[in-house]
């Protein structure tokens, strides 16, 4: 492989990786912020609650407790912060790489939730549900310092869930759904052309009079693709007493094939000529193929007393199928693979609520997540870390038919390092993150 084929697919490959993991609150890229009410619980008990039409998410079989036609509609405002700082990141001839800390790479973004159920038939109910899955947007400030591994990442996705529950005995109930996930997708990363030029046969002795030195003359790719995923979810819940329920969920694998993703190339004025017209550096299409993972949930709940409710929640996510990220070109140039090496992940939360009077309710709850991401395979993109979750949450309920929810948490999110090489123009970004994520959500259930 030359040097100019290998800098291509480093600037054009590296960065799909973030079409599916981009920065996210939940372990690894995960949104599970589909009910103000259950933000409020830190999503403890999400799947033996069942008090709205949210269920059709975190458990279908809870659709059998909902009487009549409900609906709810959630949204939920998240603020991810993220910070680098550098602690002497290196070009890849040896100097130090120029530029700031990038600023902070989270911004705002909205997550919608959108849930309706109904009867279908004796013992038997249907619920749609709109939501988003996957999503949020890192982005750094231009000209910083790991601008050859990251600029812009944003992942966009919209999930569309049938669903049925069904009432096996007035103790059991069961549910399942389909999945129809849209993912879109755009991505963007820098290119040392001053490296591409010195590094390849023009050599300095051409390149330095035109002013292409390393870090001086940057170009730029941005990836851009739709994608649409299929899978299912299935659940139980077991009611053994008026005052105490248990609920499991599985949802299953969903693969994506970005098939239709191109990459758009931004050249330096002034480029050689030999490099201009390399179609290493050209417009072209290109093809990822990822499978975003199946998870469990096990969920309690439990009446103390007619005042007080707790709650409690394991989850478990397979991650370790990420071992390499495979991508291919349109032209049929070889394959580049993106070594991974994720680990499953256990997601475990407590709550309490506090049922005030009839109109009010009040919520808690703690939450441990883990980051599939270990410490060596740590990027500028996925700049991910455990984190623990503190949240809070009121009901208000101003008739028998609609109830009001807000729902929020902060996410504690552990210190980060980041040693990553980026060869063969990359360079070694050094440095380490402080992060933390904020989220604020509303939601409005009515019954009908």
């Amino acid at each position: 492989m030359n040097y100019s084929h290998s800098i291509f697919l480093r600037n054009v490959f590296l960065v799909l990786p973030a079409a599916f993991f981009g920065y996210a609150h939940a372990g690894g890229f995960g949104l599970i912020d589909m009910s103000a009410a259950s933000l409020g619980n830190a999503h403890a008990g999400g799947a033996a609650l069942a008090e709205d039409a949210s269920t059709i998410y975190y458990n279908p079989a809870g659709l059998m407790r909902l009487p009549g036609r409900q609906f709810t509609l959630a949204g939920t405002a998240i603020r991810p912060s993220a910070k680098f700082a550098n602690q002497g990141s290196l070009s890849a001839v040896g100097t130090p790489l120029t530029g700031g800390n990038g600023g902070d790479a989270g911004a705002w973004a909205g997550v919608p939730g959108l849930f309706y159920a109904m009867d279908a038939a004796p013992n038997l109910r249907f619920g749609l549900g709109v939501h988003v899955p996957f999503g949020l947007k890192t982005e750094y400030d231009e000209g910083w310092v790991g601008r050859y591994q990251a600029l812009k990442s944003e992942l966009k996705t919209i999930n569309v869930n049938p669903v049925l529950g069904y009432r096996i005995s007035d103790a059991v109930f069961i549910g399942g759904g389909l999945s129809a996930q849209y993912a879109d997708v755009n991505i963007s990363s820098a290119i040392d052309f001053g490296t591409v030029c010195v590094g390849s046969p023009l050599g300095a002795a051409t390149c330095a009079p035109l002013g292409f030195l390393p870090q001086q003359k940057d170009g730029l790719v941005k990836i851009d693709g739709t994608d649409w995923g299929y899978g299912f979810n299935l659940g139980a819940m077991f009611t053994p007493s008026n005052t105490m329920r248990y609920g499991i969920t599985y949802r299953s694998k969903i693969s994506h094939e970005l098939s239709g993703g191109n990459a758009r190339f931004s050249l330096p004025v002034g480029l050689p000529a030999p490099l201009a017209a390399s179609p290493n550096f050209s417009d072209t299409g290109v093809k990822a193929s990822v499978d975003l993972p199946e998870s469990i949930n096990l969920s309690g709940y439990a009446d103390v007393d007619p005042v007080w409710s707790v709650m409690g929640d394991i989850n478990w996510v397979r991650w370790s199928r990420f071992e390499e990220l495979r991508v291919r070109r349109a032209n049929g140039a070889t394959d580049f693979a993106t070594p991974e090496k994720w680990r499953d992940t256990w997601r475990v939360s407590a709550a309490v609520n506090y049922h005030y009077n009839d109109e009010w309710k009040f919520r808690g709850g703690l939450a441990y997540d883990q980051t599939p991401v270990k410490d060596e395979f740590r990027t500028a993109r996925i700049p991910d870390s455990d984190r623990t979750w503190l949240a809070f949450g009121a009901q208000y309920k101003p008739s028998k038919q609609g109830t009001w929810d807000v729902g929020y948490a902060h996410l504690f999110i552990k210190d980060s390092t980041l040693n990553k090489a980026d060869p063969p123009i990359g360079g070694t970004l050094i440095g380490k993150y402080s992060n933390d994520v904020n989220l604020f959500s509303v939601q409005y259930n009515y019954a009908f």
